[in-house]
This record gives C-alpha cells, structure tokens and sequence, in this order.
C-alpha cells in the first residue's frame, strides 16, 4: 500500500521509508511509525513520520 494518504498511517504501522540521505538512491529502511509529521491529508512523495527508533522519513510502502 501507498504512503501518500495520511488517513492510512497511524502509529504502531510497520512502514518501509526513504530517508532524506536516501533520496537519491531510493534505499527504503523499515521500522515502526511513532508520530506523524506531515499535516496535510495527502502528499505527492509520501508522508513524514518519525520511526520508533528516531529516524524521520517519507513512506513508501506500508506493511502492516
């Protein structure tokens, strides 16, 4: 599933986000959503949010 609807990310979802030094190369890393931080309802390159681990990307793929 996609990463650009707010409304179907929550925290405690399993995610695969690309980093922002991670842009280029599209390397994904997985991890578990803490907060998310893009306001917005929808956007273009995937929502921001902050794993549990501290890192902050933009999904790509959610899991589960």
């Amino acid at each position: 599933m996609s990463g650009q609807q707010r409304a179907s990310i929550r925290a405690g979802l399993e995610v695969e986000i690309v980093l922002k030094q991670d842009q280029r190369t599209g390397n994904l890393t997985r991890g578990v959503v803490k907060d998310i931080l893009t306001n917005s309802a929808n956007h273009p390159h995937g929502i921001k949010v902050r794993l549990e681990d501290g890192q902050v990307g933009r999904v790509k793929n959610i899991i589960g």
